[in-house]
């Protein structure tokens, strides 16, 4: 199972002193030494973390699976087609918004999201949906065109005790609808050491994208400890 490294806090951290540290690439690369299998960036519109130049750094000397999180808007696309990560997932996003809220709002943005997709698949780049645990939203991803769907895991995350139960039933049963309609399955949001082990556990998962409780830890333990942790709870569970 992948295990994907979000490492766009490293670059929140930086941009809070409008510094030149910490480097996200540097971050990256510990990632990966510690055993991160991809590294996942969010180029926001308003560039309020990630900016076009750690994009660019990441797809010159990162060796694994690059992950470009992004809106479907003609200016992430073109930069996409440019810049050739390893696979694109499209993502809702608003200004005001701390983080991500919830998954796509498949109905609204139908022809937005399949213009972007026939781009982007035209260029040989692999499309991911993040797309909340609905079989709705499975059927829409597949009907556009996405070869993925990374289901959102923020409910089931901050959700406790039958509530957490309700939503992780909920994630199970989408990821098999996804399974069986044909589409790759990942997950993220919201998961951390604690919560983790029950959704890698998803028969089929093909990964995880992780990235808030890793960088956290990794203030305090060092980025290849926090990763390889990581990735030995996730082990056990597959």
């Amino acid at each position: 199972m992948i295990l994907g490294v979000n490492v766009d806090h490293v670059a929140t951290l930086r941009q809070a002193r409008l510094a030149t540290e910490p480097e996200p690439l540097m971050a990256a690369t510990l990632a990966i030494l510690g055993g991160a299998d991809g590294i996942t960036v969010h180029l926001r519109e308003d560039r309020r973390h990630i900016n076009d130049r750690d994009l660019w750094l990441m797809r010159e000397l990162i060796s694994c699976e690059l992950n470009l999180e992004m809106a479907a808007t003609p200016e992430m696309t073109d930069i996409a087609l440019e810049v050739g990560p390893d696979m694109v997932t499209l993502v809702p996003e608003k200004r005001q918004e701390l983080t991500t809220e919830g998954g796509l709002d498949l109905r609204a943005q139908r022809a937005k999201l399949r213009a972007a997709i026939k781009k982007l698949k035209d260029r040989g780049i692999p499309v991911s949906l993040f797309v909340n645990p609905e079989k709705k939203d499975i059927e829409a991803s597949k009907a556009a065109g996405a070869d993925m769907v990374e289901i959102h895991t923020g409910m089931y995350a901050n959700a406790k005790g039958p509530a957490a139960e309700a939503e992780l039933k909920r994630i199970y049963a989408a990821a098999g609808h996804a399974l069986d309609a044909g589409l790759s399955v990942n997950a993220g949001h919201g998961l951390n050491y604690f919560n983790v082990m029950k959704i890698a556990e998803i028969k089929g998962l093909r990964g995880l994208y992780i990235g808030h409780s890793i960088i956290s830890r990794a203030v305090l333990v060092g980025m290849e400890r926090a990763v390889r942790e990581m990735k030995g709870l996730i082990g056990k569970a597959a």
